[in-house]
């Protein structure tokens, strides 16, 4: 079996910046090879607010899911806070790898960040 239930995330940061079409964002990148759909809760902690909670995604199985955080909704309407720091907590009911990505396009020479979860 590959992948985890749980997986932590503590470095969110999404810049307000956008060039044309491109704008900068965060993703979490799912891998399902559990047999099964795999159901998905993502909750969002920072440092001087309450959690968001209440983000669901469905990964499918032997699929992937690449979950845009700029464009999640959380259950009672709220959106994660650009230019906010945060930490992401994702939950599965199924053995999931989780990968992690940034795209800044902030700066002249754009930066891709992408790191396996914890």
């Amino acid at each position: 079996m590959y992948g985890k239930n749980v997986w932590m995330i503590p470095d969110g940061y999404m810049s307000n910046t956008q060039k044309g079409d491109l704008a900068s964002h965060e993703a979490i990148c799912v891998l399902n090879l559990s047999g099964e759909d795999a159901h998905i809760n993502i909750t969002v902690y920072f440092e001087d607010d309450e959690p968001l909670r209440g983000i669901s995604a469905v990964c499918k199985h032997e699929r992937t899911n690449h979950i845009r955080l700029d464009k999640v909704i959380s259950a009672d309407g709220r959106k994660i806070p650009k230019d906010t720091t945060y930490a992401l907590l994702v939950e599965s009911d199924r053995p999931i790898v989780v990968q992690a990505s940034r795209l800044d396009v902030s700066q002249p020479e754009y930066a891709l960040m992408t790191t396996i979860a914890y």
